[in-house]
């Protein structure tokens, strides 16, 4: 009976050690710069997690953005990022060029979300109002490998420039931009971001600017379906009292294979059931829509965001 009774002991004592190893989740939220869209993003959606899984430890990493957020995927070192659409796409084939020395075959995705925005902005005593203008400038194009610097190489090439061509390059996130655009360092920043970023809204109250067009002749001719033609609606910044045609390019929420189905079913589920708070969050989450959800993405959902857009009538 002693024999049996240490057996049964045991047994509980496992099937507890067991229990306990499944509810230590970890759940790292792999965003931007702190001055950009995903950081805030990704500190609401952090605590929605924590509110829909409670035993989860939850925490947020800012990073470097779309590039290093798929690496970090990749290597199971975060369990849900922010990325735009042309990196994911360029991550999934192994793009050395944007990043990514290998296929990044582990990553799946959890959701379309808003669209970012290509966002050119110069100082209005520069001199620059069209893209032809950018050539022997100061520009910033964000921080090294990030989605803004791939898009502003993608742009500047398409528009038949190149960083050769203009006065100086920086690789700076975006609040750093602007504050070097303050001091009459930079003459122009490139972003790409939700409309309304705190970083050009910043700049906007401090100094008199220009916001670029990007034609769409020019869109076109980069040869991408990720880049969409789109508006920076008047008076999004001050001083910008008319509508500006320019590049959109949705992002997306990622996680990898390796995270089970349950917890990604729980983070989808935790988003859609409350998007007025990321809303509260950033004005950008407006473009988060359940129907769009599940659309266009370059790699494979994850089984477990199938089973929410499956419940939800979204997928049948």
């Amino acid at each position: 009976m002693r024999k049996l009774h240490a057996l049964i002991a045991g047994a509980v004592c496992a099937f507890s050690m067991a229990t306990a190893s499944a509810q230590a989740q970890f759940i790292n939220v792999l965003t931007g710069g702190t001055s950009g869209v995903y950081y805030p993003m990704g500190v609401a959606l952090s605590q929605l997690y924590g509110k829909a899984m409670p035993s989860a430890k939850v925490t947020v990493q800012a990073t470097k953005a779309s590039a290093e957020n798929l690496n970090l995927l990749e290597a199971g070192r975060g369990e849900i990022g922010f990325t735009l659409g042309d990196a994911l796409s360029d991550a999934w084939q192994g793009n050395a060029e944007a990043g990514f020395k290998a296929p990044l075959k582990k990553l799946r995705t959890v959701a379309g979300i808003y669209s970012n925005y290509i966002q050119i902005v110069a100082s209005a005593d520069s001199g620059i109002h069209t893209l032809a203008d950018l050539k022997g400038k100061r520009v910033s194009v964000g921080a090294p490998k990030s989605g803004t610097e791939l898009n502003a190489r993608a742009i500047l090439r398409a528009a038949g420039l190149s960083y050769q061509s203009l006065g100086k390059v920086e690789y700076l996130p975006f609040g750093e931009s602007v504050e070097l655009m303050k001091n009459r360092q930079l003459d122009a920043t490139l972003q790409s971001a939700g409309l309304g970023v705190s970083a050009l809204r910043d700049l906007s109250t401090s100094m008199k600017i220009v916001v670029v067009p990007i034609p769409a002749d020019v869109i076109a001719k980069v040869g991408d379906a990720a880049y969409q033609p789109a508006t920076i609606p008047a008076n999004t910044y001050d001083g910008q009292t008319a509508d500006v045609p320019t590049a959109a390019i949705q992002n997306f929420l990622v996680t990898h294979a390796g995270v089970s189905d349950d917890t990604v079913y729980q983070m989808t589920k935790a988003m859609f059931s409350n998007l007025p708070a990321l809303v509260a969050a950033h004005s950008a989450a407006k473009g988060i829509s359940l129907q769009n959800a599940a659309k266009t993405s370059p790699i494979p959902l994850h089984p477990g965001a199938i089973k929410y857009y499956k419940e939800v009538g979204l997928l049948k």
